[in-house]
């Protein structure tokens, strides 16, 4: 199974757990775009859809910021090579015009299962928005308190919780449950927790 990095607008810098991420997992594949700065969304969907074609087995999507919203936007075909996708800190792209062309989010539940990280006070994304993605989406809520964008600026480098969350998607990656995907309950602020912070 290949792990996709997708970035969020205004790429992923040096420090940050996606770009280690990048370098330390084998064969992780990190979507690049012609323009990180304006973001358009067909530009940016079908590099995404691109990167995860190109590959010959199924993929685990780890998704950062305006990644999250632009992997909501990908095409079938993408969707189909899909089992299962980390989506943290989604943006909310009605609260910056540079973003607008992402918007509407789309609303309807994924066909793979998704654990979807949120902040309680992430400047891009309000945390009941990013409740409500996950209701819509069909993904499992972790919660996390005071943990902002959870980026470099907010003390998450290497972010090992979130490389527990991953490697729990990638063991148990599959179709989505049609029935209702339990939450993980609500974790600790400190970047460095983990799911027995509860």
């Amino acid at each position: 199974m290949r792990i996709i990095i997708v970035p969020g607008w205004r790429d992923s810098g040096p420090g940050h757990w996606q770009s280690l991420w990048a370098e330390q997992l084998a064969g992780a594949e990190r979507v690049q775009q012609d323009d990180w700065i304006t973001p358009n969304r067909q530009a940016w969907v079908a590099s995404i859809a691109r990167t995860i074609l190109q590959q010959d087995e199924p993929v685990v999507v780890v998704a950062h910021s305006l990644g999250c919203i632009a992997t909501a936007h990908l095409p079938a075909e993408a969707v189909e090579q899909i089992q299962g996708a980390l989506l943290v800190a989604p943006a909310d792209p009605e609260r910056r015009a540079v973003l607008s062309d992402f918007a509407p989010v789309p609303f309807q539940k994924l066909p793979y299962r998704t654990i979807l990280v949120a902040s309680s006070h992430d400047p891009y994304c309000p945390v009941r928005l990013a409740g409500a993605y996950a209701r819509a989406w069909g993904s499992e809520f972790v919660r996390l308190q005071d943990a902002g964008h959870i980026n470099t600026e907010s003390g998450h480098g290497e972010w090992p919780l979130g490389m527990t969350l991953l490697q729990s998607l990638a063991g148990h990656a599959g179709p989505a449950s049609s029935g209702h995907n339990p939450s993980i309950p609500e974790l600790s602020s400190s970047p460095f927790g983990s799911l027995n912070t509860a």
